[in-house]
């Protein structure tokens, strides 16, 4: 018999559709074979986990089951039946049966036949296939942008994965019935795709918003500038204020990652003043000559 699908999730079963979810993936990642290699344990725990998910992370399903139509595995529950539904509504009450709740046993034959089919031979039995977990690796702009990418089976098989836009490291995508196939014509598990989005070179994500470093040259920094900034849907145009410093942020809004109210995060641009390597004497002149800069003390408030 399966365990209660809230028990074996370690949730409560009024908890939340989305506590239920978080409770499932921190339970899959810790459980998945390819991360507990020949541990059978570890192996059982995850298949009691998804088939646990199957029942309660699906809104129609967990109401079918809080209602006692469906079991803990997915399948129909016979109808009781009593002897009232056999005696007619105008016959008179039954020695056995009271109004107190109690009702005659069903009778074994009329069990075999809810069970197995009412001619009691062919089984009836359906069971939904095992959930399929994969990893799959993804590039930043990927993930930011949405893309398809493809997953080779261990049959040889593929499976296209569509990568929504905005999706972030780690998240876990369901693809419905792509899972190991039912039994006895029950309907195919899911597979579950967890993104593992890869750095980039020069942008970062906190959220839904990017960061940026943006170097830029002293002339830029001093008198300003409008300069073409990447961002994850192409450049933009930018105007660096006069007199910008190292650690400014300027603000590029809507050019973050996109979120699922079709809004967007923003990019938070930090500049950095990038000297030349090889410095010019004319340049060196001038800061030996600049008293206000010979002057100027930046480390002023690190003083003790």
């Amino acid at each position: 018999m399966s365990e209660d699908p809230y028990a074996v999730l370690g949730v409560k079963p009024e908890a939340t559709q989305e506590e239920i979810r978080k409770a499932y993936r921190g339970l899959a990642k810790k459980l998945h074979p390819d991360l507990n290699p020949g541990d059978r344990q570890a192996e059982e725990k995850f298949k009691q986990i998804s088939a646990a998910y199957d029942i309660v992370g699906d809104a129609e399903k967990r109401a079918r089951f809080d209602r006692g139509e469906i079991d803990a595995a997915g399948n129909e529950r016979p109808r009781e039946r009593y002897y009232r539904d056999f005696h007619g509504a105008d016959a008179e009450p039954h020695v056995y049966s009271s109004s107190g709740g109690f009702a005659d046993f069903m009778d074994s034959e009329d069990i075999l036949k809810e069970m197995f089919g009412r001619g009691g031979g062919e089984g009836r039995i359906r069971l939904r296939g095992q959930d399929a977990l994969y990893r799959l690796p993804v590039e930043f702009l990927e993930a930011l942008n949405g893309a398809t990418k493809r997953i080779t089976l261990p049959n040889g098989g593929t499976l296209d994965v569509v990568i929504p836009a905005g999706t972030r490291d780690k998240q876990v995508l369901r693809l419905r019935a792509k899972g190991g196939p039912g039994l006895g014509g029950g309907p195919p598990g899911d597979a579950l795709v967890e993104i593992d989005v890869e750095p980039h070179k020069f942008f970062t994500r906190k959220g839904d918003d990017i960061h940026l470093e943006l170097p830029i040259s002293l002339p830029e920094a001093v008198l300003g500038a409008k300069l073409d900034v990447p961002t994850p849907s192409g450049p933009v145009r930018m105007t660096v204020p006069k007199g910008a410093n190292t650690g400014t942020v300027l603000r590029l809004k809507g050019k973050g990652a996109p979120r699922g109210d079709k809004s967007h995060g923003d990019e938070y641009v930090t500049l950095k003043i990038v000297l030349p390597q090889q410095l010019d004497p004319e340049i060196e002149e001038f800061a030996r000559r600049w008293q206000a800069g010979q002057s100027q003390n930046p480390r002023r408030h690190l003083e003790a």
